[in-house]
């Protein structure tokens, strides 16, 4: 029984997508997973410049901080402006204080500025997919934190996934990688099977139809929100991290929210496997071990407690004994400013989107 715990990590996240709320309606009404795609996420990363990627970047970053997460998986694509983007993300975070594990996500899906749903695997390697791996080698060879970011099998010819995982071995990192999400990408099991390592970081996996090497990371309110279907994370043996997808970062929500999907698939579900999940994280970021992080409920550590309670609250993060949220209120840096820049960035995202 505590008020405490350690510091939460989201297991997967698009911090671009923090200015998504409120855009414009799509073009057409999306009927399928690659229509969503198509419609809404491909058309925001491609209206994204750097700007817009650092406030963006740092609305999400305070609002994990002040939902107690202080460590952020990323997963970023600005094809229109990728050199630099990398360092943009990370320095947001670091403003806000929370860790951070970057990749830009490489793909093969615009062509000459045009933008194509289907690449053939036999195709050749694009200038767009080049310069996200150079943007990738060129964060890491600096000492970034991160892995080497891939799209997903079905927008990547054969050589830009193997390119990819050829330079995760060399920077000695895994590959964070959207796998199976929806049926357009459902051989992307066989495709990627004599590529994967243990320190791979395998994305939805909600059509995955044979296991993997590397960690699992389950995002099952986004799964729900493509209709897409449930991962079912326990049919595979690898261990499993909890995602938001880009919808928020507020861990024990995602947490409360993965016990209750697991629960409709399987009665016999506890709470337990759920926030096995969410304490998964830890092994990328072993730091917030030594966060403390003070929720409104004085049964926060307990599973069973958390899945029930509905409405805990944040009320104070403390990181290296320095005191980062006090009171639910940020302490090092303007959480009023970081609103208003990032509703200006919003304003020209949106305007863009139009």
């Amino acid at each position: 029984m505590a008020f405490t715990t350690n510091g939460l990590v989201c297991g997967h996240h698009h911090l671009y997508s923090s200015l998504a709320r409120g855009m414009p309606a799509p073009p057409h009404t999306p009927d399928s997973f690659i229509s969503v795609l198509e419609n809404v996420w491909w058309r925001l990363d491609a209206a994204l410049d750097l700007d817009i990627i650092y406030w963006s970047a740092a609305l999400g970053a305070a609002e994990a901080l002040l939902n107690g997460t202080t460590a952020i998986i990323d997963h970023h694509e600005s094809p229109f402006a990728i050199e630099g983007s990398l360092d943009v993300i990370q320095s947001a975070c670091d403003m806000v204080g929370v860790s951070s594990n970057l990749s830009y996500g490489v793909t093969d899906r615009w062509i000459d500025n045009e933008m194509t749903s289907h690449v053939s695997r036999r195709s050749t390697m694009t200038d767009g997919a080049k310069r996200g791996l150079a943007e990738n080698e060129r964060f890491l060879s600096a000492g970034g934190r991160g892995m080497v970011g891939v799209h997903a099998a079905f927008t990547c010819a054969e050589e830009t996934l193997e390119a990819a995982a050829d330079l995760a071995r060399q920077q000695n990192v895994g590959v964070h990688i959207h796998v199976a999400e929806g049926p357009d990408d459902q051989d992307a099991g066989s495709r990627l099977q004599n590529l994967a390592d243990d320190n791979w970081l395998i994305v939805h996996a909600v059509h995955l139809e044979q296991p993997l090497k590397g960690t699992l990371a389950h995002n099952p309110r986004s799964n729900m929100n493509n209709s897409v279907g449930y991962a079912k994370p326990t049919k595979w043996t690898s261990d499993v991290i909890l995602g938001t997808d880009g919808i928020g970062a507020d861990m024990l929500e995602e947490m409360r929210l993965a016990y209750v999907c697991q629960r409709n698939s399987d009665l016999t579900a506890s709470p337990y496997e759920a926030w096995s999940w969410l304490k998964n994280g830890e092994k990328f970021f072993p730091e917030v071990q030594r966060d403390v992080v003070t929720w409104s409920y004085d049964e926060a550590d307990s599973p069973w407690h958390v899945a029930f309670t509905p409405g805990i609250r944040c009320l104070s993060v403390v990181r290296n004994g320095t005191t980062l949220v006090d009171n639910g209120v940020p302490t090092s840096f303007d959480m009023t400013e970081i609103r208003s820049k990032a509703a200006e960035a919003a304003k020209k995202l949106h305007e863009r989107l139009s």
